[in-house]
């Protein structure tokens, strides 16, 4: 039962942002015997009784008879020996939280440790010690100090000496720069506790974030995240994401206005956004470069978080899920800016206790379990559109990326389709943008790419349409229609696709990037009576041999996948106006009395004898980007129906 409701407990807070950043903080229950403490690497808001460690109390209290080395990495490492050595038999494959000494000192069954943000206004402020005290007199108040050993023996101390002055079990806790520790013997105990703080801290809070989405120059932005991007990783293996709301735009309007953030306010900020941010006043690329190579000499590393002056701020991560807990927990620390402003101003953390962070393994590990991706795949991290990619061979190939390790854009007209195709695809690799080929929604599609991911590795040109019909049948407006989705809009997608590509390359001119149009068999073949969509796809090609040329000194392929007849496709076999019933009603297959008849009439056509299927084209364009030595090519994926010479 105690497991169920800590479960429970956990879940409620672990989903709330305003108490949890990136899956942090921690719970346990216990009993007289055992501790169950939060594993590290779980996340509370999806954490099941096996995400809990099961710990000896008894080995746990045996630590404080001991005594460890004066020298603080080797006592971390020993305490933390000592602490491993406590689990119970069956849990050696588990690591218990940091802050398991901490929870094992309370009295209650329960224990809560997180870091709310509004919390964090009062613990990360000039005046937080003195506004606890005077609000909350039954608490605890925590120095700031070294986390692990040092900070649970300090936190032993002032639990003893309260419950002795008071004769009462602590169940509150504050620990300046760094959250909160609620305790209780019951979930609706615990409930009223917390409720009780945050509606205390609420009446005092004289300006909350406003964090209002801001217009801006999104044409500039989108002109500097590429080359962020490769200024931090030349070979692309990142992802940037841009951030405009009315704090963000109050801070980086100047240096001395960006002050505030200049310094960590909590140790979980150093761990997902390292220990200093970098501030640039100028936006050209050999500014942005130089200010990189400048900040790696200084501190060590490469920053995680860009505020441009008058722009606004670029996150940067090593994958899709990184970058959005980078761009979360730095956004927690402007809104805890703002909140401290009623309590004094910022306090921020001791340069001492900084480097204690950094250095720390156990911050470490948290850290390297925060960035786990699983194994590199072909694509990984290569930021892709997909146009039409609500449905036939869009929504198969964007799969494939995905499947590959790509980020993926749906861009569609259909939003109700490619909503549902990106989120199958899951939220941290895929996104869906409405758009229309045939309209300006073009460059918005490139521009909202490239702030949400940083770049543009590949575009995926599928979007089209096809109307059959005999010479006198097809009006021009259905003839000028067929080539502005096929041909003049495959340009127009161009045309914008390749400013964040040439970007990229000007920062490493051995950095390749493919443009992939999906064309037709149709397109290397003439097609009787579908003369529009056969012109439309010769057309294209054209241009992909085109663009291959002018695009090469900038790493930029070009090429053309031309599939067969996908006669299992929505295009081929819909029953109402699919190129089954389209062909049969122009009488395209002499004879054919039923949509039967046709397609066995295009599988006759085939040396293979069956008609393409997606996974065929996904193979040819996974194979167009893989290659490194290709350009200006069509590939025909059609069963050996059309050859080229």
């Amino acid at each position: 039962m105690g497991l169920e409701i800590i479960e429970k407990i956990s879940h409620i807070y672990g989903s709330n942002p305003e108490y949890v950043l990136a899956g942090g903080g921690n719970t346990s229950f216990k009993d007289e015997d055992f501790l169950y403490i939060k594993g590290s690497g779980t996340s509370l808001a999806t954490i099941t009784s096996d995400g809990f460690v099961k710990m000896s109390r008894e080995a746990l209290g045996e630590i404080w008879k001991k005594s460890y080395s004066f020298d603080k990495d080797e006592r971390e490492k020993e305490v933390l020996s000592d602490m491993m050595g406590a689990r119970c038999k069956g849990e050696e494959g588990k690591r218990p939280s940091v802050e398991t000494l901490l929870h094992n000192l309370f009295k209650q069954q329960y224990v809560l440790h997180v870091h709310p943000t509004m919390i964090n206004g009062v613990t990360c402020s000039q005046n937080g010690e003195k506004v606890m005290s005077e609000l909350f007199p039954d608490a605890i108040w925590i120095k700031e100090t070294e986390p692990g050993y040092v900070l649970a023996s300090k936190c032993r101390l002032a639990i003893e000496e309260y419950e002795t002055r008071t004769n009462k079990d602590a169940n509150l806790l504050f620990l300046q720069n760094h959250g909160i520790f609620f305790a209780s013997n019951t979930e609706e105990e615990m409930d009223l506790l917390v409720s009780r703080v945050v509606s205390t801290l609420k009446e005092r809070i004289k300006k909350t974030p406003d964090l209002t989405e801001v217009n801006t120059n999104k044409e500039k932005a989108a002109e500097i995240a590429p080359i962020l991007r490769m200024a931090y990783d030349k070979d692309g293996a990142c992802v940037v994401r841009f951030t405009l709301n009315k704090e963000v735009e109050r801070l980086c309007q100047s240096k001395e206005a960006f002050s505030v953030l200049e310094k960590p306010m909590s140790p979980d900020h150093i761990v997902y956004c390292k220990a200093a941010p970098l501030f640039l006043e100028k936006t050209d690329k050999d500014s942005i470069i130089n200010e990189f190579k400048s900040f790696e000499e200084k501190h060590g590393y490469l920053p995680k978080i860009a505020f441009v002056k008058k722009i606004g701020m670029f996150a940067i991560g090593k994958n899709a899920k990184d970058v959005k807990t980078v761009t979360d927990v730095w956004l927690d620390a402007v809104k805890i800016s703002v909140f401290a402003e009623s309590f004094g101003g910022v306090r921020h953390m001791a340069d001492d206790m900084v480097d204690f962070i950094v250095n720390w393994e156990v911050e470490s590990y948290r850290s390297k379990v925060a960035l786990k991706g699983g194994i590199d795949k072909k694509l990984s991290n290569k930021i892709a559109i997909v146009t039409g990619g609500a449905k036939g061979f869009g929504k198969e190939i964007s799969k494939s990326l995905v499947s590959e390790g790509a980020i993926v854009v749906i861009a569609d007209i259909d939003e109700s389709n490619g909503v549902k195709v990106a989120e199958s695809l899951g939220k941290d690799n895929s996104k869906f943008i409405k758009t229309d080929v045939t309209s300006d929604d073009v460059k918005n599609l490139i521009i909202e790419t490239v702030l949400a991911f940083g770049g543009l590795d590949i575009f995926v040109n599928n979007a089209g349409i096809i109307k059959a019909g005999t010479i006198e049948e097809t009006e021009i407006t259905d003839f000028e229609n067929i080539a502005d989705v096929n041909y003049t809009s495959y340009f127009r997608c161009v045309k914008e696709a390749i400013k964040p590509m040439k970007l990229q390359n000007s920062v490493n001119s051995k950095y390749l990037t493919d443009i992939v149009e999906i064309n037709s068999k149709s397109g290397i073949s003439g097609s009787a009576m579908n003369f529009a969509y056969s012109g439309s796809k010769f057309g294209a090609i054209g241009l992909t041999q085109s663009f291959a040329l002018e695009l090469c000194p900038y790493g930029i392929k070009v090429n053309a996948v031309c599939p067969g007849n996908y006669l299992d496709g929505e295009l081929w076999s819909d029953k109402e106006n699919g190129l089954l019933v389209q062909f049969l009603k122009a009488g395209k297959v002499p004879g054919a009395k039923t949509v039967e008849d046709v397609r066995a009439f295009y599988e006759c056509k085939v040396p293979l004898k069956r008609g393409c299927l997606a996974e065929d084209v996904c193979r040819a364009v996974i194979y167009a980007i893989e290659q490194k030595y290709e350009t200006g090519q069509a590939i025909p994926v059609t069963g050996g129906q059309q050859m080229l010479n």
